[in-house]
């Protein structure tokens, strides 16, 4: 059955309302290696959020980067399902803003909802209107095509509550509906523990030999973003190196440039993401960095 007369969607309040329990979520492997940053959102007051199952895939620890500056550690899974596709994990937080679920949504075709981003994202991740194409049980079909920054992020209704989650991109992305969701959620133990899985420890050597102590592991590492106002040619491509210093704290100190990318716009662009990294407390060291910059 098709809605008639769907309300339109009030933007600004629903900006307002919803976008800041919307953040990204950066995700570590055992090596402290970046493996991917995607959208989550809080469902609780206390930290939890979900995003997608395969965004935590090989992970063993993560940070929270909110719009407002705010960087929390992750403290782990809660659960996960890959029918679904979805994950809900507990953030170190004290209080956060977060989205309530609609359960029983009944959203008729051709009702509008809207899709929010994190305020991280800009411009390009803001409330983003569309309507209902297609409803099955567990699954929502919109009229939008998605990019791939919009996976994990919620799909909203006119109140500000969620009626689904954004798991794949392209002309059919897909989304899974609130009552999924739901039904997820209820089967996480309210005793439940966040946890991360544990890494596999090596058997003991039989002739041990001296190991150089470990480089401290990286927990915050965003990927320096291609410069609004550095114009070029689908296709084009730079590649840089950069030495970071850190001291004991875990903060980055000094930047240098090992090998310029050829252009300084950009190379003041990876410096200055750079500076934002951080690794765990331990001591100082200096790492070199590989920094490519592409268009598409």
């Amino acid at each position: 059955m098709k809605a008639e007369q769907s309300p339109s969607l009030d933007s600004s309040r629903l900006e307002n309302s919803v976008r800041p329990a919307v953040f990204w979520v950066t995700v570590f492997d055992s090596s402290g290696n970046l493996l991917r940053t995607e959208s989550a959102f809080f469902i609780s007051a206390d930290g939890r959020f979900i995003t997608t199952a395969h965004a935590i895939e090989g992970g063993i620890n993560a940070v929270a980067k909110t719009a407002d500056g705010g960087i929390y550690n992750v403290s782990g899974t809660l659960a996960s399902s890959t029918t679904l596709d979805l994950a809900v994990l507990q953030g170190d937080v004290k209080t956060v803003p977060f989205l309530a679920l609609n359960k029983n949504p009944n959203l008729e075709v051709g009702a509008r909802v809207g899709i929010v981003g994190s305020g991280l994202g800009g411009s390009a991740e803001a409330l983003r209107e569309t309507t209902i194409s297609t409803q099955q049980s567990d699954r929502l079909e919109i009229a939008a095509a998605l990019s791939p920054n919009s996976i994990g992020s919620p799909i909203v209704d006119v109140n500000g509550e969620v009626v689904g989650v954004v798991t794949s991109a392209g002309e059919k992305a897909t989304v899974v509906a609130s009552n999924a969701v739901d039904s997820f959620l209820s089967q996480i133990a309210s005793d439940a523990k966040a946890r991360w899985p544990k890494v596999a420890e090596k058997s003991p050597s039989p002739t041990p030999t001296p190991r150089p102590t470990p480089k401290p592991r990286l927990v915050y590492a965003p990927a320096p973003a291609f410069p609004h106002d550095v114009y070029s040619r689908p296709g084009a491509s730079w590649s840089g190196r950069f030495s970071l210093t850190f001291d004991s704290g875990g903060n980055v100190t000094r930047v240098q440039v090992v090998q310029s990318t050829g252009d300084a716009r950009l190379d003041q662009a990876a410096i200055g993401t750079l500076r934002q990294w951080k690794c765990a407390p331990g001591r100082e060291w200096t790492a070199t960095v590989p920094v490519t910059f592409e268009t598409r």
